[in-house]
C-alpha cells in the first residue's frame, strides 16, 4: 500500500512505497554535467517530460519521494529548465500563473534571433527564415535518401541470349 503523501501521485501503482519508488527512480538516472538528475523513462526522447512508474510522471514523483508531499493544486516545476531532471533541489511547486511568468522571463526558450511578428492574441508566429532553412534541410534529406542509378546498366545489349536464360548454371547449352 502507498503512503499518505505519495497518493496524490497520479497514476502511481499502489505497490511503490517511498524507498522502492526512490530505488526504481535512481536506478533510471544519471547525472550530467549541468548538475541535472535526468530520469529515462519509457521512450527515446530524451528532452521531454518522461513517465515513470506506472504512468506518473518522473518529475512528480521524484518531488514526492525526495522532498516531501505535494500540493495537488500546484504545479511541480524545473528552475533548470530540463524536463527529464528529477534532482531534487531542481524542482519546486508553484502555481501555473507563477511557472508561466518564470519562463516568460527565460531567454533560451526561443532558438532563433530574427524578428518575428505577433498574432492578435500575442503568440509568436512562425519565423518565416528560419522555417525556409528547415524546409531546404528536409527537401536535402529526402533528395539524399533516394537511391543513385545503378553503376552497370542492367540490359547490354548482346550480353545475354535465349539459351542462357533457360540452361542451368554450369551446364553446357545442347
Amino acid at each position: 500500500m502507498t503512503t499518505p503523501h505519495l497518493a496524490h501521485i497520479a497514476g502511481l501503482p499502489r505497490h511503490f512505497t517511498v524507498d522502492t519508488l526512490r530505488d526504481y527512480l535512481l536506478s533510471r538516472a544519471t547525472r550530467t554535467a549541468a548538475g541535472c538528475l535526468e530520469f529515462h523513462g519509457y521512450g527515446t526522447n530524451r528532452r521531454v517530460y518522461q513517465k515513470g512508474p506506472g504512468r506518473a510522471w518522473s518529475h512528480i514523483a521524484a518531488y514526492g519521494v525526495f522532498v516531501g508531499p505535494r500540493d495537488p493544486a500546484l504545479d511541480v516545476s524545473h528552475l533548470c529548465d530540463n524536463p527529464p531532471c528529477i534532482e531534487p533541489t531542481h524542482l519546486i511547486q508553484e502555481t501555473r500563473a507563477q511557472n508561466m511568468a518564470r519562463r516568460a522571463g527565460r531567454t533560451n526558450r526561443i532558438s532563433c534571433t530574427h524578428p518575428r511578428e505577433r498574432t492578435p492574441d500575442g503568440r509568436l508566429k512562425r519565423c518565416r527564415p528560419c522555417n525556409v532553412a528547415a524546409q531546404r534541410r528536409w527537401q536535402e534529406r529526402q533528395r539524399a535518401e533516394v537511391a543513385p542509378p545503378p553503376a552497370v546498366p542492367l540490359f547490354i545489349p548482346g550480353s545475354w541470349t535465349v539459351e542462357s536464360l533457360f540452361s542451368e548454371p554450369g551446364r553446357q547449352p545442347l
